[in-house]
């Protein structure tokens, strides 16, 4: 079956081509929500996502994307690219993706590390940081890899450091967050799944 190109019109009024990113992730819903988001109008980027099915591997995400990309070719000023999470995969696994990526210098290899999902969880849920447990006061956080803990803590010591690298780089600080990600290193954490 041929490749069919992708028409380019440009009806009076309307807005000028976005460029186009084409991209293959592992996950069938979190993945396609998070580039959704690049979709809006006023975007000069539009992002079409592959989304994945139950078979998440680097290789299925990598036959996702060369269906897609046989039966619609890109233009030259559009990408395509692959989304994995790094954690969850080989080296050798990786590698063929990394190959994939090299052959042309319109495709592209995203790796995430750790997981896609979970640091999106840390970071974003209706747009505010879920991990902000405490309204009152400026307070910094220790967020556990393993099972997702945050421990909200104040320590004027690193406050004070901040503010002396801020000026010493000839800054003023206005506002600063200061995330800790670690491991726990308990032996018995009752957190711990």
């Amino acid at each position: 079956m041929a490749a069919r190109r992708r028409q380019f019109k440009r009806p009076a009024g309307e807005r000028r081509y976005r460029k186009l990113f084409i991209i293959a992730v592992e996950g069938l819903k979190t993945e396609p929500e998070y580039f959704a988001v690049f979709n809006s109008r006023e975007s000069v980027i539009q992002v079409k996502c592959i989304k994945g099915d139950h078979a998440s591997s680097p290789n299925h995400v990598l036959k996702r994307m060369e269906k897609y990309l046989s039966s619609e070719r890109l233009l030259q000023s559009d990408e395509a690219w692959l989304v994995v999470d790094k954690d969850s995969w080989s080296d050798e696994q990786l590698m063929l993706l990394h190959n994939w990526a090299k052959k042309a210098e319109n495709h592209g290899l995203a790796l995430s590390n750790p997981n896609f999902e979970f640091w999106l969880l840390l970071h974003f849920e209706s747009g505010k940081a879920v991990f902000e447990l405490k309204r009152d006061g400026h307070h910094d956080h220790l967020v556990c890899l393993q099972c997702g803990r945050v421990e909200e803590f104040y320590d004027a010591e690193i406050e004070k450091r901040q503010v002396a690298i801020a000026k010493e780089r000839g800054f003023k600080l206005q506002e600063h967050s200061l995330s800790l990600y670690a491991d726990c290193i308990k032996p018995a954490c009752p957190h711990r799944k």
